[in-house]
């Protein structure tokens, strides 16, 4: 068999001038996704990748049947209750989708319900295996019962551009109404009676700017908003009481809400409060006479209070501003709200009274991720949530609010032997250039030792005030078990620390996600928990940037670099308002078209542009022809420059040509989209056996 050799792209003129710089961009052919030429190219990688990575297919293979083995396949869902019924997923041995399902419900306690044992009364409301039949790709943009438990609203997408077809369920009869509703985004909300969607779409640069209403039956759809500024991001929704639409119009720094009653479909929706105030996020929740709002006007860490249904703008604060503690959300019930916020880079939940007093749930382990769970019912007494950490697989919990007693509902199953006494986790802290302290989440096998002979992956993202929170995986045992320590590098940029660790890392301030990733890096060394010559970065869609940018920043420190969806082509995306979601971004990432300083600022650190001739790490860049959110194009273009400008560096990219920016959509397909990544990672650190 002939060896491949790495594809080269062919280098054309495109030059772009901003600002008296001009810079020719020769791989931007590359974007165009119809163009033969470019398919031809993405093909030529792919087979490249095949032949480099194919000494590594039967660990692959390995890997792939420990997540699997590890997986309980038949499983399904604790049961949410809802209007008289019991709602849950169940997962199939050898299904890629789940099936939804529901139940009669008696009580607020969930029923006994047995995987793979389907239980008289039991209803298949929607089987994923039945609609993504003869389809490469399959995902759902919306599944929303009516508020009378009759209909179903749901969406379904086959390609993953993120355009859903919407269709309406009757699940009396279990047959699909004739309305259909093409081009339609994620979301949406029923109408108190049931007789009316609000849906979303999306313009040419896939931002959804326009809310619509749908009457069961009829065939004309009414526009009932559009947004056309074009930093502002549409969404529509229903309040837990049910009592109230709430219209969304959002931009990276600011927010607007409409609200309307539920009962009055074809009404006006009205302004909440002051309108749209820059610089000012709001959200809203309705409670009895009142509705609960979260705002950070003149509160960088947001507060909370309330107004009155009749005077949006009559503002009385409940939860004064606390420098220590960034607030994420409240969510209203019929006596008490549930307030999500975070507190020395952890989470946090609390109830919330209707006086404003907190009572915090708590929790031993000194590292962990808690969220609201889904608790539909606005008269509840048992709120859901879950709870994980990096030893700890995912939890479900019910909490009393009339005791304060926490319910384990159900951790999910890890089959073969797993005992979560085999692993420790731990918080270290890196400082950063500036002296700042990063906080980073490490967990390893027990029989790991910081005596710097461990191979690490370093995680990253850092970006969108995100908090990468530890999580538990099953498919990262499969590293841990071989001596890998894992390692979460909680840099700023994202939310783990509060508003001002987040603006900390973007616009002119944005080198400190890369510096503090790199310095992340250099404390897993000094804490004796990395072998210095053995650390692999790992980082997607924003977090693919930031590992564009610390290859350019510091190659010397990493074994491999795995970029998935990587963002490394952001000048010339960000430049260009044509391209998906850019005029939206600049709130993140400056103006580069009206700011000289801006785009010095971004070119210096742009990864595409900043390639160098040195040696890099082997690199790994993972993509999806129809990623809507960061174009194939961007680590087509990179590795092409890579081979270029460095060809001494070892770079494999790799396209799913029916995928999005997800990756593949079955869950078997994905164990072997992760049974890659992580062969590929295993390979760079030299820990393929256990």
């Amino acid at each position: 068999m002939t060896e491949i050799q790495p594809p080269a792209a062919p280098r054309r003129e495109h030059l772009r001038t901003f600002h008296g710089d001009t810079f020719n961009d020769e791989y931007y052919w590359l974007r165009e996704a119809e163009d033969p030429e470019t398919l031809a190219y993405l093909k030529a990688e792919n087979a490249y990748t095949d032949q480099e990575s194919a000494h590594l297919e039967p660990l692959r293979g390995k890997i792939f049947h420990e997540i699997k083995d590890r997986t309980q396949e038949t499983d399904l869902s604790v049961p949410q209750r809802l209007h008289g019924w019991w709602y849950y997923g169940r997962t199939e041995e050898g299904k890629q989708y789940a099936r939804q399902c529901r139940l009669k419900a008696e009580g607020d306690v969930p029923p006994e319900i047995e995987p793979g044992v389907p239980i008289e009364g039991e209803e298949v409301i929607l089987d994923g295996n039945a609609l993504a039949e003869g389809h490469d790709f399959f995902s759902m943009g919306t599944a929303d019962v009516s508020p009378d438990g009759n209909l179903l609203a749901y969406s379904v997408n086959f390609s993953g551009d993120e355009r859903f077809t919407l269709r309406f369920k009757d699940l009396r009869t279990g047959q699909d109404l004739d309305d259909a509703v093409e081009d339609t985004f994620y979301g949406g909300a029923w109408s108190a009676d049931g007789k009316a969607f609000f849906y979303t779409k999306v313009d040419d640069a896939w931002r959804p700017h326009q809310v619509w209403r749908h009457l069961l039956g009829e065939e004309e759809d009414t526009l009932v908003y559009q947004e056309d500024d074009q930093k502002f991001r549409v969404g529509i929704g229903l309040t837990r009481s049910e009592e109230y639409l709430l219209l969304y119009a959002a931009s990276t720094l600011t927010t607007e809400v409409r609200y309307l009653r539920a009962d009055d479909p074809t009404g006006d929706f009205q302004v909440f409060g002051e309108g749209r105030v820059q610089g000012v996020e709001v959200d809203v929740d309705h409670q009895g006479d009142r509705f609960l709002v979260l705002h950070n006007k003149n509160a960088e860490n947001f507060t909370v209070g309330w107004v009155p249904v009749d005077d949006t703008r009559d503002y009385h604060e409940l939860v004064p501003h606390n420098g220590a503690r960034r607030i994420d959300s409240v969510d209203a019930f019929k006596d008490f709200a549930v307030v999500s916020l975070r507190e020395s880079g952890l989470s946090r939940l609390a109830l919330l009274d209707r006086v404003g007093d907190l009572k915090f749930i708590e929790f031993d382990e000194p590292i962990y991720t808690v969220g609201l769970g889904d608790t539909p019912e606005y008269d509840a007494r048992l709120i859901r949530f879950g709870y994980a950490s990096m030893v700890t697989p995912s939890s479900v919990y019910d909490y009393d609010v009339r005791n304060g007693e926490k319910l384990l509902r159900k951790r999910t199953p890890v089959l073969g032997g797993f005992d979560p006494e085999d692993y420790r986790q731990y918080r270290e802290w890196a400082e950063a250039e500036d002296g700042t302290r990063v906080p980073i989440s490490v967990v390893a096998h027990k029989d790991a030792s910081p005596d710097a002979t461990n191979p690490v992956l370093l995680y990253g993202y850092g970006s969108y005030e995100m908090s990468i929170d530890p999580y538990f995986s099953i498919a990262r045992l499969s590293l841990l078990d071989r001596g890998v320590v894992f390692a979460i590098a909680h840099v700023r940029g994202g939310g783990e620390m509060g508003r001002a660790w987040y603006d900390d890392g973007k616009m002119l301030r944005k080198k400190n996600t890369f510096s503090d990733f790199t310095a992340a890096a250099d404390r897993m060394v000094e804490s004796g928990w990395a072998d210095g010559e053995r650390i692999v970065a790992r980082g997607g869609s924003a977090g693919g940037l930031l590992m564009g940018a610390v290859a350019n920043l510091a190659p010397e420190k990493f074994a491999g670099i795995l970029a998935e969806v990587p963002f490394v082509d952001n000048l010339t995306t960000i430049l260009d308002p044509s391209m998906p979601l850019t005029v939206g971004e600049w709130e993140e990432w400056g103006n580069p078209i009206e700011s000289s300083e801006v785009y010095e600022y971004m070119k210096s650190y742009s990864p595409y542009e900043n390639v160098r001739d040195v040696k890099y790490p082997s690199i790994l860049a993972v993509t999806s022809l129809n990623d809507t959110r960061v174009g194939f194009h961007e680590p087509a273009k990179w590795v092409a420059r890579l081979r270029e400008v460095s060809p001494q560096t070892h770079v494999l990219l790799k396209t799913e040509m029916e995928a999005g920016h997800g990756g593949r959509s079955g869950r078997y397909d994905a164990w072997e989209e992760e049974a890659f990544n992580l062969a590929w990672v295993l390979g760079r650190l030299g820990a393929a056996e256990k």
